[in-house]
């Protein structure tokens, strides 16, 4: 099937689908940005508030369609960043996130699991001037 582990963490996963947190859309973002898997036809729009020091993330929201993984991790993901610094942000790679899920997740899944990292961290780069793109993809990963 692609997901090995504990069934609570399948359980949580599946939780985290069917109920997202943080899902939703912030008036007045800082921040917006959008990204997809074309393999799998997931998407994630994510807003982002950062507190007055333009350091450390105050609030997230995410919207958003497509398989048990890519939501249910971007559901997981939107708790861990309240409160982060964008220098841990930019640090965080896969493994992070399939630490976060407590999972297996075969080669095919890994680009839906990390979608909502990357859009998050284009997001990011994009406001502070570092990059320059319309859409994340998670198509090279």
């Amino acid at each position: 099937m692609g997901i090995g582990g504990s069934d609570m963490y399948r359980q949580q996963i599946l939780d985290h689908y069917k109920n997202p947190r943080n899902y939703g859309e912030i008036e007045d973002p800082t921040f917006t940005h959008t990204g997809e898997n074309p393999m799998c036809g997931d998407t994630i729009e994510m807003d982002v508030v950062l507190d007055d020091d333009e350091e450390t993330i105050e609030r997230v929201a995410f919207r958003g369609d497509g398989c048990a993984i890519s939501q249910a991790s971007a559901s997981m993901f939107s708790q861990e960043l309240a409160g982060m610094a964008l220098d841990d942000l930019q640090e965080m790679d896969r493994d992070d996130i399939v630490d976060m899920l407590g999972v297996d997740i075969s080669a095919m899944r890994i680009k839906c699991a990390v979608l909502a990292e990357k859009v998050a961290q284009d997001g990011a780069e994009i406001y502070f001037g570092e990059k320059d793109v319309d859409k994340t993809t998670t198509e090279d990963d």
